[in-house]
């Protein structure tokens, strides 16, 4: 079989054409509003997703198979374990394999160059559920969680575009995959997003290059959370440690110290703020408890959001 690139694939949100973004947030909303009211919605019978699994996976994983069970679709999960993976079967050839039983890959892995492999050589769309660059299935549903606590209409039938460009944002923490998709979603619908990052834990600079070169928006780079934080309304975090750096966890705590959102960086923040994280937490590290568990948090909302906005993902590239 020939290298073949699919016509369809999300491995970032530039894989989406103008207004993608906003339409998968409409739809998602959409199908959330039949889940609720358990009315059927199996847009998408007999198909089948493939997931490659090489980190490991709670939400990702729930999500991407109740979604295609939703769909009237089936999910295949292959992990590292209990597959040729572990033995170290080249990642092209199973993107072949698998593209000839399924109608769409998801994998989750570690070098994004490994999910570029998987897209290079699969005839099929291939969605990145995750790598060390990228993690755009996880800023999707957060941007959803924003329009559903900010937009007026809830945005089943209004402009989810205006309702998130008509907030601020915040990014607490390391600069990683979920700092990188933020910047990315940023540049591309012209959000205004402040990163607080440590020092040696900036975000990718080609990725913050690229979202700064559409000139929409504005992105900046600080090292002082609370000014980050200050007047904000949409305050994020994620694990100081990510999967594959726990050798690094000792330093990063030192490197981090003060970075936690906590009540008195929350008072900094717009009185209406809310707190999102993509789970798992390290309460008191990233994220204290009473944060997590108070007011401002959308966390459990924004966890749900990953199902809704992965079916509208889904019936866009499974064909």
């Amino acid at each position: 079989m020939s290298e073949t690139r699919p016509t369809k694939r999300f491995l970032a949100f530039d894989d989406l054409p103008a207004g993608g973004i906003e339409a998968l947030i409409r739809r998602a909303e959409e199908l959330r509003a039949l889940r609720v009211a358990r009315t059927p919605h199996a847009t998408r019978p007999g198909r089948v997703l493939g997931m490659v699994f090489e980190k490991a996976s709670t939400r990702t994983r729930a999500s991407f198979e109740i979604a295609m069970y939703d769909l009237g679709g089936h999910a295949l999960y292959l992990g590292m374990q209990g597959s040729q993976l572990e033995r170290g079967e080249p990642l092209k050839d199973t993107a072949r394999v698998l593209s000839g039983y399924c109608h769409g890959i998801m994998v989750r892995t570690f070098g994004h160059d490994r999910a570029e492999e998987m897209s290079r050589f699969a005839t099929v769309p291939v969605i990145n559920g995750l790598t060390d660059l990228m993690h755009p299935c996880q800023v999707l549903a957060d941007l959803q969680t924003v329009v559903q606590r900010f937009g007026a209409t809830g945005g089943t039938t209004g402009d989810p575009g205006r309702t998130l460009r008509s907030v601020s944002y915040a990014w607490i923490g390391d600069g990683n995959n979920m700092a990188n998709s933020w910047i990315e979603a940023a540049g591309i619908l012209g959000l205004d997003l402040a990163l607080a990052c440590p020092a040696g834990h900036d975000p990718d600079p080609g990725v913050l290059a690229r979202a700064r070169a559409g000139k929409r928006g504005r992105i900046t780079v600080v090292r002082d959370p609370a000014e980050a934080a200050a007047g904000r309304q949409v305050i994020s975090t994620d694990v100081f440690a990510s999967m594959g750096q726990e050798a690094e966890i000792e330093a990063r705590r030192a490197a981090f110290a003060g970075y936690a959102i906590d009540t008195a960086l929350m008072r900094s923040a717009h009185p209406d703020a809310i707190v999102l994280h993509c789970l798992p937490a390290h309460r008191g590290e990233e994220i204290t408890d009473e944060v997590i568990e108070g007011p401002a948090s959308a966390v459990w909302q924004q966890a749900e959001n990953r199902l809704h906005a992965q079916k509208a993902l889904l019936e866009l590239l499974l064909p």
